[in-house]
């Protein structure tokens, strides 16, 4: 058995020593093929970008009567402030009273709550979230699949073919060509838009119409 046992232990400290002192040209190879590469970056790792079409309609919305805002002040803790929007589009700020915020986009309420404060601080700035969103409702009737009310969309805005999408599309009787929509103006003054909405599907130069809150939209009925 002895001879048996030196054997076999000499090949495996032979092995041990192959290990430990390494290749003959003294570097380590052991370290060579079991570490990974190392990557060294002065960058800093990529984020991820949000969709364009979300930034957009982010920047585009326009507060709202019953939106809940918050208000912050940068290095100004005490004037921060949590205010819904009042039915005529203002909100009550510290320092400065009523603001008209309503109809405009956050960047524009911010420059208008900044620009009162100046009177008081030095450079201020002003950041604003809107914590909740009123309901906006629009209304589709006449000529279409799915006739009736609708909400809007939290943080962006529709046109008048999105609209008549989202009420199910044209039946088969429709007229798109005869499309009118009213709407109720500053001062409660009643407008009313007749519009052509086949156009505005065929021509891509053509602008859309947008649709706002209390819109009531009336597809037409083809004679023919």
């Amino acid at each position: 058995m002895k001879p048996h046992i030196h054997i076999i232990i000499v090949p495996v400290l032979l092995a041990v020593s192959v290990f430990v002192q390494g290749a003959p040209d003294g570097s380590d190879r052991s370290s060579q093929v079991t570490s990974a590469p190392t990557v060294i970056r002065s960058d800093p790792p990529p984020t991820r970008p949000q969709p364009v079409a979300a930034m957009a309609a982010a920047n585009n919305y326009r507060i709202a009567e019953h939106d809940v805002l918050i208000f912050k002040v940068f290095q100004e803790e005490d004037l921060e402030t949590t205010a819904r929007v009042a039915k005529d589009g203002t909100i009550s700020f510290p320092l400065i009273g009523y603001v008209q915020v309503g109809g405009k986009t956050v960047q524009e309420a911010a420059q208008t709550v900044q620009d009162r404060l100046r009177e008081y601080l030095v450079h201020p700035q002003v950041t604003i979230r809107i914590l909740e969103y009123s309901k906006r409702r629009f209304t589709v009737l006449g000529q279409v699949s799915k006739p009736g009310t609708y909400d809007l969309p939290d943080d962006s805005t529709i046109n008048l073919l999105e609209a008549i999408g989202m009420a199910g599309g044209y039946t088969r009787i429709a007229q798109p060509s005869h499309v009118t929509v009213k709407r109720v103006e500053a001062g409660g003054r009643e407008t009313t838009y007749k519009l052509d909405a086949k156009r505005m599907a065929v021509d891509k130069g053509n602008s859309r119409f947008e649709i706002v809150a209390g819109d009531t939209i009336v597809v037409g009925e083809s004679l023919f």
